[in-house]
């Protein structure tokens, strides 16, 4: 089934097979980098960070029953790795956003926000995603575009097939590349590692949100929230989620997971695209990629960063490129200045960030939507004028008709 199309099909509410499973793969683009450089550089421990985001993909599926994907929040990510911050200023991170999501919930003003939140700036953040995607995912492949074609052929070939999904492909051919240029670890590293339960510091969770947190709120209310929102009532019409829940939900993960060794995590629309694209329909595949990721971090936490930074990222920028594609094509249907506006907004988006980008278009619907409404109101009242000049002139002929009678 065409990706961007809506699926009418009825589905249950969860599925566990192979296409499913090669949907909760959609969003490895998103997910992979920046997971490997929070262990690699920051010194994350792997256990938290994958029990938290397992245990996180499994609530998810349960309460949702839709394939609902999780990823790192960007602008607290590239700033804890690139400032090199320490496991505990991440978790503060978390905590700090995650309150702050409950408090924009049960405060309405994320419910105001929405409102005045036109359909159109949400398609030029969803363009601007897209191309974002397509073009991160042109960059993965420059080393090796070989071995890039070959992913989007496959994905192109096999993105339906019910017995060799594409993604699962994918994966099974990268294992096969590891193996191949010997990257796969003689010995495995296998045994039970659990989370470490600490209670960020204050101080911490203050430094931390003057950092990057306050930065990250547009960013995560557009991309997170409001555009996330907008493609399930694009892709499951009766099963819409509010932007209310979605923002609730996030604010009380992120608290949890910060306290168990989590990374600090959002929604977003890039990763609800890939994973769609690929097939999931239900709650089944957060369900079973997050039982997949209990497990790597229960008994593989040794030896997975060196896996995943390993990985040949060619093959995940195959499956990027086509969905960022695709997410961009969620704009096609505007026109006019609606279209204007949204290509607007995606320009100030792609040239700055998603979040200036989001509350630049916003500004300016409103300011074009108050002239619009200006130039309507001083057309009326200039019609109004004609048309009482009339009446004048047309009193002046009847008194002057008058003079004459009398």
């Amino acid at each position: 089934m065409d990706g961007d199309i809506t699926d009418n099909r009825h589905h249950p509410d969860f599925e566990f097979n192979l296409r499913e499973l090669a949907g909760s793969m959609g969003d490895f683009g998103t997910l992979f980098p920046l997971a490997v450089s929070y262990i690699a550089i920051n010194g994350m421990n792997p256990a938290g960070l994958f029990i938290m985001l397992g245990l996180t993909n499994i609530a998810l599926g349960l309460i949702y029953r839709l394939p609902m994907p999780l990823q790192p929040k960007k602008i607290v990510a590239i700033t804890a790795i690139t400032q090199k911050w320490s496991p505990d200023l991440i978790y503060a991170s978390g905590l700090g956003l995650g309150l702050l999501w409950i408090l924009l919930t049960v405060s309405g003003l994320l419910r105001w926000l929405v409102r005045i939140t036109p359909d159109y700036i949400v398609r030029g953040i969803q363009l601007a995603l897209g191309i974002t995607l397509a073009w991160q995912a042109l960059q993965w492949m420059r080393p090796e575009p070989l071995l890039g074609l070959v992913a989007v052929v496959i994905v192109l070939l096999l993105r339906s097939n019910r017995y060799a999904p594409a993604s699962v492909v994918l994966m099974v051919l990268g294992v096969i590349i590891l193996a191949w240029r010997g990257n796969l670890p003689e010995h495995w590293d296998l045994r039970l590692t659990l989370p470490v339960i600490a209670v960020p510091r204050w101080e911490d969770v203050w430094k931390t949100m003057l950092l990057a947190g306050f930065a990250q709120i547009p960013l995560s209310i557009s991309n997170a929230i409001i555009a996330p929102a907008a493609l399930i009532r694009d892709y499951f019409p009766k099963k819409s989620v509010s932007e209310e829940k979605l923002m609730l939900n996030m604010g009380v993960m992120n608290v949890f997971s910060s306290i168990l060794g989590g990374m600090p995590m959002c929604h977003g629309a890039g990763g609800l695209a890939g994973q769609y694209y690929f097939g999931a329909r239900t709650g089944g595949a957060p369900i079973m990629e997050g039982v997949i990721e209990i497990l790597i971090g229960l008994f593989l936490s040794g030896s997975i960063a060196a896996l995943m930074a390993a990985f040949p990222m060619p093959l995940i920028a195959g499956m990027m490129l086509l969905v960022g594609i695709q997410l961009a094509r969620t704009a096609r249907n505007l026109r006019g200045w609606e279209l204007a506006l949204a290509l607007a907004t995606a320009a100030l988006s792609i040239v700055t960030n998603i979040g200036i980008g989001f509350l630049g278009g916003l500004v300016a619907a409103h300011l074009l939507k108050a002239v619009r409404r200006r130039g309507t109101e001083d057309g009326g009242r200039g019609t109004g004028d004609g048309k009482r000049g009339t009446e004048d002139r047309g009193r002046g002929t009847d008194d002057g008709s008058s003079t004459t009678i009398h």
